[in-house]
C-alpha cells in the first residue's frame, strides 16, 4: 500500500510532510467514522499549513490515500474502491476546510457524487476555536432527484468527540445493504452518458451576437451528436490563450463548474490546438474535444454511403495525426549514429505512419471516386440536361426541398447534417424541359477545413452545376450570418460567378408581419415552404428562366404510324400548334435540343435557335 502524499507540497516542510506519512500508519476502528488521531492530526497541520488537506479511509478503518491542495481547494483523485460504479465504493473521505466552517460546499457535494463515496467529510479549521465537522451521506430516498442537495443528507455540525462516538458507520452499511438490493432489482443502464459544458470566447467587449449564435449553433451539434449540454459558457476575451486558449485560471474555474454539475466532457466552438487540447485536459481531468471534432463525430455517424465512410474517416485521420503525442523523447524516433541504434520504431512513430499510409490510401480511393463521378457526369453529359444544385446551410430544408420537388425520398429531419451524401434526380419545369437536381452536403459556419477537403469529391456536384439554388432557413434568427458562411464557402469552391437562385425557405415559420418585410426587403428572391408546398411553382419558373437550356422553335411532319413521336413533342416540349392533315399531322412546337435529336428526321425546313 502507498505511504506518499500527493497533491501540493510546494512550500511544506519535511516534518509537515512527515506527519502527514504517519497518518498511513493509524488504524481506526471499523464502527468508528474517523479517530481522535487523525482528526487531530489533520486540524493541526491543516492549521500550520493554511492548505486544504484530505484523507481516504475505507471500510477496514485504513487510510488509502491523502492528498494536499492550496488554501480553497483540494484535488480528489480517483482511489480505486468497489467495481460497481452505480454502488457505494467503500471509501469515505474527510478533509479540512482552512480558515472556515465546515459546511459543506457544492464542490464537495458533487466530488462525493462523481466518486460514489460512502462519505464526505469537511473539518473547519480556524485558529483558536474547535473544529466543527460537518458529514454527507448518499440518499436512498425514492425519487431523490432535482437539486444536488436533494441526493444527500447532511449531518452535523458535529464536535470532534461527537464525531468520533457517532453511529455514522451503521448508517453508511445500511445505506448500502438498501443500494445492493436496489441493484439487484434495478434494470441495466448504460453507465456512460457524456454531459457536457460548452466553451466559446467572445472576442468583442461588446455585445457579440455572432458569438452567442455560434454558442447556440454548437449545443444543436452537441445534442445532434447525442451529448446533453449542461451549460453554455462564453468567456470575453480579446485574443484566446496560446497556451489553455480560455486561460489557466479559467481552466480551473470550469474544473470545479464540471465538478458541481456532473460535466465529464467540455466542449470548445473554435478549433484547438493540439498543445492547447493537451493542456487543457490536464489542467481539468476531462475529456476536451472542439467544434471540428464534434463535427467530425456527427459525420461518422451519418455516413451511409461507402463514399460518405471514406471522406469521414481521411477527414478524422487528418485531425488526429497532429494530436498523437508520446510520453517526452522517449516515444521519438532515435536518429543515427554511435550510441542511438537499439529499440528501433517507437509505437508512437508506428501509430503515425500507418496514419500516414491509411490517408495515402483513402486519397486514392476518393480519386477513383472523383473519376467515377466524373464518367457518370459524362454519362449525363451526352444526354444533355442541365444540372441544378441545391446549397446552403445545413438544417435549412435542402432534402425536404429535394423530396417536394421530386419525390426523392431522402432521409429529410430536423436535425445538422442529417444526410451527407447527394442524391440526383430528373426534375420537369414549366414547358416540359428537364433538370437534373442534385442535393450536397449542409454548409456551416467554422466548416473545418479537413471536412472542406475530405468532401471536395461530393462538393463538385456544386462545382459542375449549371446553376445553384441556395436555400436559406428564413425563420432562423442568425440567417444572414450564415448566408454570409454559404457564400464564403461558394467563393472558396470557385463557384460564385455561376447564376444562383437565393430561396427563403420555412415561410410557414414566420409571422406575416415580419414576412412582409422580408419580402420587399428581397424582392427579387423567392420565398417558398419546402414543407407545405407554397412557392414552389414560383422556384420552378424561376429555374426554368435561369437553367441555360438552348430551345429551338420547328415545324414537324409526323406520319401517324409513328405518333410514339408526336407524343414526345407533346411530352418533352411545348406546341405551339397543331394541324391533322390526310397523311400526317403538323406540328410548330419549341422544344430543346436533346428532344430536337430524337424527332430531327420529322422536321419541315429547318429549326430556329430560341
Amino acid at each position: 500500500m502507498t505511504t506518499k502524499v500527493n497533491g501540493n507540497l510546494a512550500g511544506l516542510k519535511n516534518t509537515q510532510i512527515a506527519r502527514l506519512e504517519q497518518l498511513y500508519k493509524m488504524k481506526v476502528a471499523k464502527d468508528e467514522f474517523v479517530s481522535r488521531e487523525v482528526l487531530h492530526e489533520l486540524h493541526t497541520v491543516s492549521l500550520e499549513t493554511n492548505r486544504e488537506i484530505a484523507v481516504y479511509i475505507n471500510r477496514k478503518g485504513k487510510i488509502v490515500d491523502i492528498s494536499v491542495g492550496d488554501n480553497a481547494t483540494v484535488s480528489l483523485g480517483e482511489v480505486r474502491g468497489r467495481r460497481n460504479s452505480r454502488r457505494m465504493s467503500g471509501i469515505r473521505c474527510i478533509h479540512t476546510h482552512p480558515g472556515d466552517s465546515g459546511t459543506l460546499s457544492e464542490v464537495d457535494l458533487s466530488a462525493m457524487q462523481s466518486l460514489n463515496l460512502d462519505a464526505m467529510a469537511a473539518i473547519g479549521v480556524t485558529n483558536g476555536q474547535a473544529p466543527d465537522v460537518y458529514v454527507g451521506l448518499p440518499t436512498n430516498a425514492e425519487g431523490a432527484s432535482g437539486g444536488l442537495r436533494n441526493r444527500f443528507t447532511v449531518y452535523g455540525p458535529y464536535s470532534a468527540e461527537n464525531l468520533i462516538s457517532s453511529r455514522l458507520m451503521e448508517v453508511i452499511v445500511q445505506l448500502d445493504k438498501e443500494e445492493e438490493a436496489a441493484d439487484r432489482a434495478a434494470t441495466p443502464i448504460s453507465e456512460y452518458l457524456e454531459k457536457a459544458i460548452l466553451m466559446g470566447v467572445q472576442k468583442s467587449c461588446s455585445a457579440d451576437d455572432r458569438a452567442y449564435d455560434s454558442m447556440e449553433e454548437l449545443a444543436q451539434l452537441a445534442e445532434t451528436a447525442g451529448v446533453e449540454v449542461l451549460l453554455k459558457n462564453l468567456q470575453p476575451r480579446t485574443r484566446p490563450d496560446a497556451a489553455t486558449y480560455i486561460g489557466r485560471g479559467k481552466a480551473d474555474e470550469v474544473r470545479l463548474l464540471a465538478q458541481v454539475l456532473g460535466a465529464n466532457l467540455i466542449i470548445f466552438d473554435d478549433e484547438l490546438s493540439p498543445a492547447q487540447q493537451r493542456n487543457l485536459e490536464d489542467a481539468t481531468g476531462l475529456k476536451i474535444i472542439d467544434r471540428t471534432a464534434l463535427i467530425l463525430d456527427i459525420f461518422a455517424q451519418r455516413a451511409r454511403t461507402m463514399e460518405g465512410k471514406l471522406q469521414v474517416e481521411l477527414a478524422q485521420l487528418n485531425y488526429l495525426l497532429p494530436r498523437l503525442i508520446g510520453k517526452g523523447t522517449a516515444l521519438s524516433r532515435l536518429g543515427g549514429g554511435i550510441g542511438t541504434r537499439g529499440p528501433g520504431e517507437t509505437k508512437l512513430e508506428v501509430d503515425r505512419r500507418r496514419i500516414r499510409k491509411r490517408i495515402s490510401d483513402l486519397n486514392k480511393e476518393l480519386e477513383l471516386v472523383k473519376r467515377n463521378r466524373e464518367l457518370h457526369r459524362l454519362s449525363r453529359k451526352s444526354v444533355p440536361l442541365p444540372v441544378v444544385s441545391l446549397c446552403g446551410y445545413t438544417n435549412s430544408g435542402k432534402s425536404t426541398l429535394l423530396n417536394r420537388l421530386t419525390n426523392a425520398d431522402v432521409l429529410a429531419e430536423d436535425k445538422l447534417f442529417a444526410t451527407l451524401d447527394p442524391t440526383t434526380r430528373k426534375l420537369q419545369l414549366p414547358g416540359n424541359s428537364e433538370v437534373l437536381l442534385s442535393d450536397t452536403v449542409g454548409f456551416i459556419n467554422k466548416l473545418p477545413h479537413h471536412l472542406v477537403a475530405a468532401f471536395r469529391a461530393t462538393l463538385e456536384e456544386v462545382v459542375e452545376a449549371d446553376v445553384l439554388i441556395h436555400v436559406v432557413d428564413l425563420s432562423h434568427p442568425a440567417m444572414e450570418a450564415q448566408m454570409e458562411s454559404v457564400l464564403k464557402l461558394l467563393v472558396e469552391l470557385r463557384v460564385a460567378d455561376k447564376p444562383i437562385i437565393t430561396v427563403f425557405n420555412k415561410l410557414d415559420r414566420v409571422e406575416d408581419r415580419i414576412l412582409n418585410g422580408l419580402k420587399k426587403r428581397f424582392a427579387g428572391d423567392v420565398f417558398i415552404s419546402a414543407l407545405t408546398g407554397e412557392g414552389t411553382g414560383a422556384l420552378l419558373d424561376a429555374v426554368a428562366v435561369a437553367v441555360p437550356v438552348r430551345r429551338f422553335t420547328g415545324t414537324f411532319v409526323i406520319p401517324y404510324s409513328d405518333t410514339a413521336a408526336a407524343a414526345i413533342l407533346h411530352d418533352r416540349g411545348h406546341v405551339t400548334g397543331q394541324e391533322y392533315l390526310p397523311d400526317h399531322i403538323l406540328i410548330t412546337a419549341e422544344l430543346d435540343e436533346q428532344t430536337l435529336n430524337r424527332v430531327r428526321q420529322y422536321r419541315l425546313g429547318g429549326t430556329s435557335g430560341a
